[in-house]
């Protein structure tokens, strides 16, 4: 009998909801917690394991279905896209891009309008930087602190990946 994967109480029949990006096989009373997703069939709910390939056939059925122009190797868009991704290097940016106007961490700090403790632990990468500090510095050093978008997309491209994930090693005892 198959179990709940959040509670797991075993139940005759489970439904598939998507919780905060992931699909999981749930009860009635823990699907509330999600948004069902509607799937071809329920073989998959069975096993103890999902599989690659049943995973992937939902996903492509799924998103086929969401939208008549896109084809079945997009991926649907979730709020995570809108948001700008804060580069690994924006240490290194800021302090490079001061120290070329000649300007010292207190007078940034200052043209900012924000303390010069802050440009301190920007530069160590003590602390990544809110929004609102992030775009002044960005206007002020004619700089940028997020990633591109091109490595963003082309991690999401689908078939075009060469990378080896673990579903590719692993070997299942069943």
């Amino acid at each position: 009998m198959p179990q709940c994967e959040m509670c797991g109480s075993d139940q005759a029949s489970l439904k598939t909801v998507k919780v905060e990006g992931a699909e999981l096989q749930l009860c009635d009373d823990c699907a509330e917690f999600g948004t069902e997703v509607r799937t071809e069939s329920t073989s998959s709910a069975s096993t103890k394991y999902s599989t690659s390939s049943s995973s992937s056939g939902s996903n492509s059925s799924r998103s086929s279905g969401s939208s008549s122009s896109s084809s079945s190797k997009t991926r649907r868009r979730d709020m995570f896209d809108d948001m700008d991704e804060i580069a690994t290097d924006y240490d290194d940016r800021i302090r490079q891009a001061r120290e070329s106007r000649g300007l010292s961490q207190e007078e940034l700090a200052q043209s900012l309008n924000e303390k010069a403790s802050l440009i301190r632990k920007l530069e160590r990468g003590d602390i990544m930087p809110p929004d609102s500090v992030r775009e002044k510095i960005e206007r002020k050093l004619d700089i940028s602190l997020v990633e591109g978008e091109s490595d963003d997309d082309s991690e999401w491209s689908g078939g075009g990946s060469t990378t080896t994930t673990l579903g590719d090693v692993v070997k299942r005892k069943d």
